[in-house]
C-alpha cells in the first residue's frame, strides 16, 4: 500500500497553514517504517495547489489529508477526522480559497474514478487577516490531538512510528523558509 501524508494550507495567513506545517511536523518528529516491503509512506506539501495536485493524488493507494475547515457549531481548535465518504454534515469546505478548491479536487477525481481512499484530519482555525507565519494558541493545543490521531491512523495502515524530534507546529511555522523547510 501507498500511503500519502498531505499538508493543505496557506502559511502565509497563520492557522490557514497549518495543514502544511503539522505535516512537516510529522515528517521531522517521527520515522516511519512499513512493516510490509510492499508497503511506502509519503509526505507532500499541498500548499494551495488544490487541482494541480491531481495527478500526484492518483499514485496513491489511500491519502491523509491534512487541513483547515469549518464546522457548524464548531469552535477554533475543534479537530476533525473522518472519511472522505462519510464527510459530516457540520463540516464546510469555506473560508478560504484552498478549501474550496481542495473539495472539488476530489470531487473530480470521483468523477473520473481516481480517487484513493481519503481521509480528513482538519482543525477549525482562527481566522487572521493580516499575514502572519505564526500559529494560533488554540490550533497549537489541537495539534497534539491531531499528532495523536496522525499517528495511530499511520500505524494502522502498517507503519511503525519512532518519536525523533519535538517541533512543535509553531516551530515549523515560525521557522519555515522560502524553500518550505526549517
Amino acid at each position: 500500500m501507498k500511503l500519502g501524508v498531505i499538508g493543505i494550507g496557506n502559511i502565509m495567513y497563520s492557522d490557514e497553514g497549518v495543514g502544511v506545517h503539522f505535516m512537516h511536523a510529522l515528517q521531522q518528529n517521527y520515522k516511519f517504517t512499513p512493516n510490509s516491503p510492499d508497503d511506502s509512506i509519503e509526505f507532500i506539501d499541498g500548499g494551495t495547489l488544490a487541482a494541480l495536485l491531481m495527478h500526484i493524488l492518483v499514485e496513491f493507494d489511500e491519502i491523509l489529508l491534512i487541513d483547515c475547515i469549518d464546522a457548524d457549531e464548531g469552535s477554533i481548535g475543534d479537530v476533525y477526522f473522518f472519511d472522505y465518504e462519510a464527510m459530516p454534515k457540520s463540516v464546510k469546505w469555506s473560508g478560504s480559497a484552498h478549501e474550496v478548491e481542495m473539495l472539488e479536487t476530489l470531487q473530480m477525481l470521483d468523477l473520473c474514478g481516481d480517487r484513493p481512499r481519503t481521509q480528513i484530519l482538519a482543525v477549525v482555525p482562527m481566522r487572521i487577516e493580516p499575514m502572519s507565519f505564526s500559529v494560533s494558541d488554540e490550533v497549537l493545543k489541537s495539534s497534539e490531538i491531531m499528532e495523536r490521531t496522525a499517528i495511530d491512523f499511520i500505524a494502522s495502515r502498517g507503519f511503525s512510528c519512532e518519536k525523533i524530534g519535538n517541533l512543535s507546529v509553531r516551530d515549523i511555522a515560525e521557522n519555515f523558509d522560502s524553500k518550505g523547510k526549517n
